[in-house]
């Protein structure tokens, strides 16, 4: 009895050791060729130059082109679901984002994926701020002037989205929620044709993200009322945050890298490895502040987490008001 289990015993550790040395063996030869990094929105936006950026940094420190394919469709869902049906051996990556992971899925009718359990979520990069903008030529000259309007004139403001379920329209569901006021919102295909009527005197405010938001303050053309992050943003500190004025009206457009589920963990561990340093560089760093993001690299169990929060935080008001999505 003691020979068995003594070779039963002998039989596990030698098994141990062979995937121990298969996994770094793996880790060692991986990458042999290309690997794209699909963007689940069109080119020209914070989460494709946010890949763009990362791309080339991989591209240097794994040897092997990593290349930037956008996939774009119902709201960053079709990019997701193609990487969540690719093959788990690390050449088919994801920029993902709370459109794709913690917001999509909790609104859409028939989901085609778990956002939990059909990836394996690598490592975050960071958030973007959202700022509420007017017309410099506004009544409103500030957030709180904004809120008294909409209050003495119920239903007479109008506020532009990038769509139902998008983190703007969510947002204006906490502000008119929390803030007791009634807004009209409407929903557009995207940001660019909500900040055109803006700009045209069609709405009366946007949201707005990255570096293009202060681009149009010095312009003279929009002023910034708030941002929507819980602080205020070190880059612009006179402007408040929307939580100051509405305590719990706040919330960050986010990315990550994900990849398909039950990739091997010697793979995973070589991506986060490379992805972190790569965030971590001055010169990603730079990069990234210059395009208006806050660099924030957590490792895969820290992103894990991050994303549980934002589910928990999101899916009681998408309940209540019983948003969904086609």
């Amino acid at each position: 009895m003691l020979e068995r289990r003594t070779l039963k015993t002998g039989s596990w550790l030698v098994f141990c050791a062979f995937t121990l040395l298969c996994g770094t063996a793996l880790a060692q030869s991986y990458p042999t060729h290309p690997i794209k990094l699909v963007v689940p929105l069109t080119p020209g936006g914070p989460p494709d130059r946010t890949a763009r950026l990362l791309a080339q940094r991989l591209t240097e420190a794994l040897k092997q082109p990593v290349i930037v394919e956008n996939r774009t469709g119902a709201g960053s869902v079709l990019g997701a679901d193609y990487v969540a049906k690719a093959a788990p051996d690390g050449y088919t990556l994801l920029i993902t984002n709370q459109a794709s992971i913690s917001l999509g899925p909790l609104m859409r009718r028939n989901p085609t994926y778990d956002p939990l359990k059909d990836f394996t979520h690598i490592a975050m990069i960071g958030t973007f701020p959202m700022f509420f903008m007017v017309r410099t030529d506004h009544r409103a000259k500030n957030f709180q002037e904004f809120l008294s309007l909409a209050k003495a004139r119920p239903g007479t403001l109008s506020f532009g989205s990038s769509g139902i379920g998008s983190l703007g329209y969510l947002i204006g569901e906490l502000i008119k929620q929390l803030g007791g006021v009634t807004i009209l919102h409407v929903a557009y295909k995207g940001a660019t044709p909500a900040i055109s009527d803006l700009l045209g005197g069609h709405i009366d405010a946007t949201y707005i993200a990255d570096s293009s938001a202060a681009e149009f303050v010095r312009s003279g053309k929009l002023r910034m009322l708030a941002t929507t992050t819980e602080k205020r943003v070190p880059a612009q500190p006179d402007v408040p945050a929307m939580n100051e004025i509405v305590p719990g009206v706040h919330g960050s457009l986010w990315y990550g890298v994900s990849a398909p589920a039950r990739m091997p963990q010697a793979v995973v561990d070589r991506l986060q490895t490379e992805i972190l340093a790569s965030i971590n560089s001055s010169e990603m760093q730079s990069g990234l502040t210059g395009i208006g993001m806050t660099p924030i690299p957590l490792g895969a169990t820290e992103f894990v987490a991050f994303i549980q929060s934002e589910m928990r935080k999101w899916d009681p008001l998408i309940k209540a008001g019983n948003i969904k999505v086609d």
